[in-house]
């Protein structure tokens, strides 16, 4: 029998109405970049109008799977990343979530590789159909391609320590192939550690991070959102970790300014193209009954309309 990996939506309520203000558009074009298992997805079908359509997005073929017990011919899914989203058309799009970071799924099911708390193999692909998993890169990377991803996905001050463990560990025996290995060798590395966190923590998010590429695409899909979002369309980001956070709010705060030409003083300013309408992070009764959520901040901003 196949194991049910539980899931449980992070800030579901918050994300909803931050999308659907009152009066907003029930009958325009929603869309979940990260469809996960699809919580915020059907919460969003929940509101839509007859008329209404929902676009969904995921790289994860298991999600892709589990998209496709949703029976309503509003809802289609895409077996592609969110850096895609570009890829609808100009001003069509009413809402967009993107709900940033790893499903419980994901997480629990130790064939995937992301978790050092389950051994399995050291793969950590969100898209297990193509590129090159954490194993592989590892079994080749030379030691400061390491020590650069540890240190600047993972925040870890003990980053080329690790590094060279790995490489000395490939090169005394074998590539570090499971998570097990890998978690146990971090901890023969890194000496101090804040109370309660694992060692190796730093280091999972870190190539987890890299191996799929995570700031450059959520970085192209902002980019891709003021292209999408019609005027007075919603975006809304949930973020886990410090550097998504920091991706997310700088880009909000950088589209909700003017931007004057210092070569022209007297010129009209160029029109800000977002309005920030602030964050919110998970009530205390959530954080207590999914302690995963306790880093989450979902930051909201509207898209202006054009001038000029």
């Amino acid at each position: 029998m196949e194991q049910p990996w539980i899931h449980t939506t992070v800030l579901l309520n918050e994300a909803v109405e931050a999308l659907f203000p009152e009066g907003s558009d029930v009958t325009g074009t929603y869309v979940d970049a990260t469809f996960g298992r699809g919580g915020h997805s059907r919460a969003i079908l929940e509101r839509l109008g007859p008329s209404g359509r929902l676009i969904a997005f995921d790289k994860d073929a298991e999600a892709v799977a589990e998209a496709a017990r949703i029976e309503d011919a509003r809802f289609s899914i895409r077996h592609q990343g969110f850096k895609d989203l570009g890829e609808l058309p100009p001003a069509s799009v009413s809402g967009l979530l993107m709900d940033l970071g790893v499903s419980s799924p994901q997480i629990d099911n130790p064939a995937r590789g992301f978790s050092f708390r389950f051994d399995g193999p050291l793969d950590m692909r969100m898209d297990t159909t193509r590129g090159e998993s954490v194993a592989e890169w590892l079994a080749t990377a030379e030691t400061q391609q390491i020590a650069e991803v540890i240190r600047d996905y993972g925040e870890e001050r003990f980053a080329v320590q690790i590094a060279k463990a790995i490489v000395a560990r490939r090169q005394e025996r074998s590539p570090v192939s499971t998570t097990a290995e890998l978690a146990e060798l971090v901890a023969g590395t890194v000496k101090t550690r804040e109370p309660g966190q694992n060692p190796a923590t730093r280091t999972f998010q870190a190539l987890r991070i890299f191996i799929n590429a995570e700031l450059e695409e959520l970085q192209q899909a902002l980019e891709a959102s003021l292209s999408v979002l019609q005027p007075q369309g919603r975006l809304a980001v949930i973020s886990f970790h410090s550097l998504e956070d920091r991706i997310v709010k700088q880009f909000i705060a950088k589209h909700s300014r003017e931007v004057y030409d210092r070569r022209a003083p007297f010129a009209v300013p160029k029109a800000m193209k977002l309005r920030a309408l602030g964050r919110i992070k998970p009530s205390q009764a959530e954080v207590d009954g999914n302690p995963r959520s306790r880093s989450a901040i979902l930051r909201v901003a509207e898209r202006t309309p054009e001038v000029g």
